[in-house]
């Protein structure tokens, strides 16, 4: 005679085998390797400076001073966003706005000297980041895994 443990009803076990697992879902990985990523980066970075700050500031020493709109679009952040975060940075002295000499209506947003000088000490902090969060992969991993990401864009 069977074990009526051992007998399981058809329902309960396709039940056991969901056609939806959280865990397989792109979504639901991307947000847990964010999130680490973010603590790596709160626990590290200099001067209390955000993900989203240190992205305009980056992309500032980068590219040299950009319009707030271009500025937003470079570092993938709404006119609302990036308002807010040149706000902040303006309010420590990091950067500095100015009309553009051909559209009087447009900001200019640059790195002020000492915002150089950050960015230039923070530029090896992020690398670390980077460093921490990819640590678990081989060269040739990080090389896919990051051309697979820009491909999804």
């Amino acid at each position: 005679m069977s074990d009526p443990a051992e007998a399981v009803p058809e329902a309960a076990a396709e039940a056991a085998t969901p056609a939806y697992r959280l865990d397989d879902q792109v979504g639901f990985v991307l947000r847990q390797v964010s999130q680490r990523h973010t603590t790596i980066f709160a626990e590290r970075m200099i001067e209390g400076l955000t993900p989203t700050q240190w992205a305009a500031m980056a992309k500032l020493a980068e590219k040299g001073p950009l319009s707030q709109n271009l500025l937003g679009r470079h570092t993938a952040m709404d006119a609302a966003t990036i308002k807010g975060v040149v706000d902040r940075l303006a309010a420590r002295g990091l950067v500095r706005g100015e009309p553009d000499p051909g559209d009087a209506r447009r900001l200019v947003i640059g790195l002020t000297e000492d915002g150089r000088r950050l960015a230039e000490r923070a530029a090896p902090v992020a690398t670390a980041i980077t460093e921490e969060t990819l640590a678990h992969l081989t060269a040739q991993e990080r090389k896919t895994l990051l051309r697979l990401l820009v491909k999804m864009l």
